[in-house]
């Protein structure tokens, strides 16, 4: 008999009615400038996550438009108690904007602090200090209260994949995305370089022929981008990784990357960074970089990860918990230090595909509940933004 699905987590209800699974004070730096002072604040004050960047200025047009875009939205995210806003003051991503976007939006406290405006580097550090001191107590009183699996968006990842991701992994992930979005919440496909060959299985699955036209438009400009480079996609995927771990084609790793988008109908594609305006299987167009497309996930809203492996990788995010699912034992077992599940198991007979989405599922409402992740507990914040034009 099978017992009956669990579909409820204990998280921190926010102002504006969403969710967060964690409870983090953000110290958000807007320029690369600024992302040492960042650092020193978050040695000082536990509580608080940032991190390092090489963004936030001489960007113009949709370059800038999608950076900023990625700092307010991951500001906004629901892991986010609250933020400081940390700019020097002449760049062109202003804090102020970036601070006032992210208030408007979600009315969390949010406030600004500028290296320019506060006579430098070490008085910058200790006003950022006192500011952050200041809302990790108030976050401190924040209470858990129990909330629905449908107030959650999951994002699926897969990186360093080897010739068992599309058998173990990534379809036990496929399974937990349906068991997602059949309790009314939302998952996130992305790697839009590495669904090229398969692209023709997901906009079977589209809602309607508007959503079935911009996968085939997005993948389309995805190879456009390097021919206009002057190079075959083919040769940074499959990556020599990949390679080795036993994948023969991008197609092959299309196909299994594909896999972690379940079975349900696919609602919407929406741009890099962008939050879903539907609930359901959602596409949303990265590059295959993982960093790049953590980062995008996360900025979209996204408050608990999924990322498959068939090599092993220690990533995570600075303020979305990332499970690491291993798709053989031999990597789960070498790489112990940095992967939290196994998955191997399916190739080795002793577990379906179903028994590992629904042992997968069960831990995402166990981190969302506040287990920490390998990636947590080994402090692994990284963050990258896809750039998608020139810094002048």
């Amino acid at each position: 008999m099978e017992l009956e699905l669990n579909t409820k987590f204990w998280g921190y209800r926010r102002s504006n009615g969403t969710v967060g699974v964690r409870n983090h004070v953000l110290i958000l730096p807007t320029i690369v400038c600024a992302t040492q002072s960042a650092m020193r604040i978050t040695e000082l004050v536990q509580g608080t996550v940032s991190f390092v960047h090489q963004h936030g200025c001489a960007q113009v047009g949709v370059d800038y438009e999608q950076t900023f875009r990625t700092y307010v939205g991951i500001g906004c995210n629901p892991n986010v108690y609250g933020v400081v806003v940390l700019g020097l003051g002449c760049e062109t991503h202003q804090g102020r904007s970036v601070a006032d976007e992210i208030a408007k939006r979600t009315g969390k406290p949010v406030e600004l602090v500028s290296i320019q405006d506060n006579s430098g580097t070490l008085m910058t550090i200790a006003k950022g200090a006192q500011v952050a001191a200041r809302m990790v107590q108030d976050a401190s009183m924040q209470r858990r209260e129990e909330c629905d699996i449908s107030e959650l968006i999951v994002a699926t990842e897969c990186g360093g994949s080897d010739a068992c991701s599309g058998l173990s992994a990534n379809p036990a992930v496929g399974v937990v995305s349906d068991m997602v979005v059949d309790g009314g919440g939302t998952a996130i496909l992305a790697e839009t370089s590495e669904i090229i060959g398969a692209e023709h299985l997901l906009a079977g699955r589209a809602v309607d022929d508007k959503v079935a036209k911009r996968v085939y438009e997005v993948i389309a400009a995805m190879e456009q981008k390097a021919i206009f480079m002057g190079v075959d996609i083919r040769t940074g995927n499959p990556t020599p990784g990949n390679i080795k771990g036993g994948l023969s084609s991008l197609e092959e790793k299309s196909l299994g990357a594909a896999a972690k988008a379940g079975s349900r109908p696919l609602q919407e594609l929406i741009e890099y960074a962008e939050h879903p305006t539907k609930k359901g299987l959602v596409w949303m167009d990265t590059p295959g970089q993982d960093i790049e497309q953590l980062t995008g996930m996360v900025a979209g809203g996204a408050q608990v990860v999924l990322f498959t492996s068939g090599r092993g990788t220690p990533t995570g995010s600075p303020i979305a918990p990332v499970i690491k699912i291993a798709t053989n034992t031999r990597m789960f077992e070498n790489m112990a230090d940095n992967m939290d599940m196994n998955a191997g198991t399916i190739i080795e007979g002793m577990e379906s595909v179903q028994a590992v989405g629904r042992r997968i599922y069960d831990e995402v409402l166990h981190v969302a509940t506040g287990k920490w992740t390998k990636a947590e507990i080994l402090k692994q914040y990284d963050f990258g933004i896809n750039r998608i034009g020139p810094t002048f």
